[in-house]
């Protein structure tokens, strides 16, 4: 076959040609991809930084099928080709451009999403849930872009499917409106942060520590063990207490002493209680009173505060107060009252008193 030969309206020395042209652009691209990944992590490892990390990530996800098409194109430059065929190259090569802007672009995301987890989620582990719907939704917009460019590209009119994909948007938005609506939720916490997760809260009667804050829902591990889940729209509806934010608790207690107690000790008690509530670290006296009469108790009332949000802490400066107290009391000769009833029979009628099988006696009162 001599080089004249007419191939598909290319000579053979065209086709050889172009053969040749194409294996050599191609082993350039290829090695050219090699030394810039060699050269970028010699950087990398002489002077680490993010930028340098992401452009050695790029240029490691260029796709080998991306080179086998930019060779083709650069062999067919030197081919005659029907319009048609080479129109299918050129709307080919775009093709696997936009596919290689997208892997690009997704990596990117990719990138930025990790930096940024990593950076956040030691302060706030509920950060990562918004970045990676961030990143869900940033990728599906991004692709969204890529394909109405591809098929604008092979000639498809998209005008027509924008308009569509926003009516059925519409729907789709009008069909998942609860979804959507817990989507958002979990966005308005993260982003407005009423807890987070490592909190202690109360939800409607229901308490526990915060686990997860998902895209759909929020997950709490109660006292008891088991888990709370709670929708993330209907969350937002509830009146939350948050005691993971509390700085100090205050608390309110009463005890109550016999009536038969002498005046000078019952003046001593609210000393006592002071003496014993600021020997203790973690708690700062605020008063203590013989607040009122009870039916059977001379009832006081202490107020002080807990400077810790734990409630351990609190319990364990409770229970000293309560020992020292009895102590305290045990020493004064100080009672504490408990519910007692006291009956006071009077008449002029004697009681009868009878045993079994012994006629009844009487006694007088």
């Amino acid at each position: 076959m001599s080089m004249d030969t007419m191939i598909w309206g290319n000579s053979a020395g065209a086709w050889i040609v172009a053969l040749i042209v194409g294996v050599v652009s191609f082993f350039i691209f290829y090695y050219l991809k090699k030394i810039a990944d060699k050269y970028i992590s010699f950087l990398f490892s002489r002077r680490p930084s993010t930028a340098i990390s992401l452009v050695l990530d790029l240029v490691r996800q260029i796709n080998v099928y991306f080179l086998i098409l930019l060779a083709i194109l650069a062999g067919s430059s030197f081919l005659s080709l029907p319009l048609r065929l080479s129109r299918a190259i050129s709307i080919l090569v775009v093709l696997f451009l936009l596919l290689q802007v997208g892997l690009w672009g997704n990596k990117a995301i990719n990138f930025w999403l990790t930096s940024n987890i990593k950076r956040k989620v030691e302060k706030d582990p509920s950060a990562a849930t918004m970045l990676s719907a961030l990143g869900f939704m940033g990728k599906l917009l991004f692709w969204g872009i890529i394909i109405l460019i591809a098929l604008q590209n092979m000639g498809i009119d998209i005008t027509a499917l924008v308009a569509g994909l926003g009516i059925g948007g519409i729907a789709v938005a009008l069909a998942a409106q609860s979804i959507l609506g817990d989507l958002f939720a979990s966005w308005s916490i993260v982003l407005d942060k009423p807890f987070l997760v490592g909190d202690f809260i109360i939800i409607d009667g229901y308490s526990g520590t915060v686990e997860h804050i998902g895209l759909k829902t929020t997950r709490l591990r109660s006292l008891t063990g088991e888990q709370l889940i709670f929708s993330n729209s209907d969350l937002l509806k509830c009146r939350i207490r948050n005691y993971k934010r509390m700085q100090e608790r205050r608390i309110v207690f009463s005890f109550g002493v016999l009536y038969e107690t002498p005046l000078e000790k019952l003046k001593e008690i609210p000393d006592i209680v002071k003496n014993i509530i600021t020997s203790i670290e973690n708690a700062r006296f605020d008063r203590a009173h013989f607040a009122s009469y009870g039916n059977f108790s001379l009832n006081f009332e202490v107020v002080y505060y807990v400077l810790s949000s734990d409630y351990t802490v609190y319990m364990d400066i409770q229970q000293r107060i309560n020992l020292a107290l009895f102590e305290e009391f045990q020493k004064r000769d100080i009672v504490f009252a408990y519910p007692t009833q006291t009956i006071y029979v009077s008449g002029a009628k004697p009681i009868s008193v009878s045993l079994k099988g012994q006629p009844a006696s009487e006694e007088s009162e």
